[in-house]
């Protein structure tokens, strides 16, 4: 029995210890236990580790007993997770580009609504009147403004004014930074700039060129940033009453008290050709991207739009009085201003106007011999229902236009002292600036003494957007 305890020891079973009884051959003798130094008295502990003396043989981790990767195994793996980390930077850059295209096809899409004349941006809606502290007024000129033009940044303003001068103004600080003097009349051979009244002016819209107009039937062509005299072009037989550079080009178109509009390429300092239609004296011109030109034709109480490349016309009549004024809105639809104090709305489309409001800054004069406020000025903020409207009443009228163009309703006026002979407004629509004089741009028929001969610039405040809307 001695002889299997080794065994069952081996087997991780516990041997015996101390004393024992063994049934068997003894004859129920008592079997002395074997001594405590006999080789055979070891414990072996296979189950309880607390119970045992001996320090167990440590384990390897499981992750230890886990089969090793070969390196084509992690090859393998690595290239897996390279194609899934491609397959995710192309869903990336698909939704970037789907993005993308929505932006594209966003702007495409407005400048095709644009070119059609269809693109109305609702602004007038959220427009707040200016409080009287926050209007500026720019002083430089000793003579009543004339006209005015922004830059396509809405950094610089050009003015000019019956003293023949113009000056260049930073918006943001208020401050001349160029002028150009005017001198005496007789004085054309040695004076650089303008002898006569300055009527109008133009700025192409990569502020490259200045082009102004005067009575003494000259055109001057400057370089905007430096205010550098460039070019002199001549041609008009009467006083250039309009100037407007065709968008994105430096195609020059120009009006004149001639009865005639000119074309000219200012970059190679060329005239093109001349276009006959109006009756009388032209008062008024604009144009856009497009080929063409709108002008207003005065006392022959016309509007006319240019087609330039197929050398055509279109008429419109609807004015009482005078036509003196014309800005495009759009493509297709445009405002102007006329002596019998009336405003018109117009499309391209349609002979008459699609609205007129008359008496629009009301009516002068003693009891049963009133006579309308002559508008003088107009101005149309790009593709939007915002326009204005300036006279010799010391208001600058704001108008919405309806939708679709069928109408005007006033918005609010704005407080300004003198003749409004000049309205633009910024391209971004943050601010209207009004060139105002003591005296009509065209003539001395009235004069405002307490008026001041300046630019004011008028900021446009506009509504916090309304969340639930959004």
């Amino acid at each position: 029995m001695a002889k299997q305890k080794p065994k069952l020891a081996q087997k991780g079973k516990i041997a015996v210890a101390s004393k024992r009884k063994v049934d068997g051959d003894s004859g129920g003798k008592k079997v002395r236990a074997t001594k405590p130094n006999s080789k055979y008295n070891e414990e072996i502990s296979s189950e309880s580790e607390t119970e045992s003396n001996v320090e167990p043989k440590k384990r390897r981790p499981i992750e230890e007993q886990e089969y090793e990767e070969t390196p084509q195994e992690k090859k393998l793996r690595l290239a897996k997770l390279y194609i899934d980390q491609l397959k995710e930077e192309e869903e990336q850059k698909a939704d970037d580009e789907t993005f993308e295209s929505d932006l594209v096809a966003g702007r495409l899409q407005e400048e095709v609504l644009e070119q059609k004349g269809k693109l109305q941006r609702p602004i007038a809606k959220d427009l707040l009147p200016p409080d009287a502290s926050d209007i500026r007024l720019l002083r430089g000129h000793k003579l009543p403004i004339t006209c005015l033009v922004i830059t396509s940044d809405d950094k610089h303003i050009f003015s000019a004014a019956k003293d023949c001068s113009i000056i260049k103004w930073d918006v943001e600080s208020g401050k001349k930074l160029h002028k150009i003097p005017g001198g005496r009349k007789g004085t054309e051979d040695r004076h650089v700039g303008h002898t006569g009244h300055i009527l109008c002016m133009a700025v192409s819209s990569d502020a490259k060129y200045l082009a102004t107009g005067d009575m003494n039937k000259l055109i001057m062509i400057w370089e905007a940033e430096t205010c550098k005299h460039l070019y002199k072009f001549t041609g008009h037989k009467g006083p250039v009453s309009g100037l407007s550079f065709r968008r994105g080009s430096h195609d020059l178109y120009s009006a004149s008290h001639d009865r005639s509009v000119k074309v000219w390429n200012v970059d190679e300092n060329a005239y093109v050709e001349t276009l006959f239609g109006h009756q009388d004296a032209i008062t008024g011109l604009d144009c856009l991207s497009r080929e063409r030109c709108v002008t207003t034709g005065g006392r022959d109480r016309s509007v006319r739009v240019w087609k330039i490349a197929e050398e055509s016309q279109l008429v419109f009549h609807g004015h009482e009085g005078s036509i003196d004024c014309v800005q495009l809105i759009n493509e297709e639809h445009m405002i102007t201003g006329a002596d019998d104090g009336s405003v018109c709305l117009w499309s391209v489309n349609r002979k008459k106007p699609l609205s007129t409001v008359k008496q629009a800054h009301g009516c002068h004069g003693d009891a049963g011999l009133e006579q309308p406020h002559w508008v003088a000025s107009v101005a149309a903020l790009q593709n939007s229902d915002t326009v204005a409207s300036g006279s010799h009443n010391s208001l600058v009228q704001l108008w919405k236009c309806a939708q679709n163009f069928r109408g005007l309703e006033p918005l609010f006026s704005i407080p300004v002292p003198g003749f409004v002979n000049s309205l633009k407004f910024s391209s971004s629509g943050r601010f209207l600036v009004a060139g105002v004089g003591q005296e009509h741009r065209l003539g001395r028929w009235w004069r405002i003494k307490e008026a001041k001969n300046g630019i004011y610039i008028i900021p446009l405040k506009r509504r916090a957007p309304n969340p639930e809307s959004q």
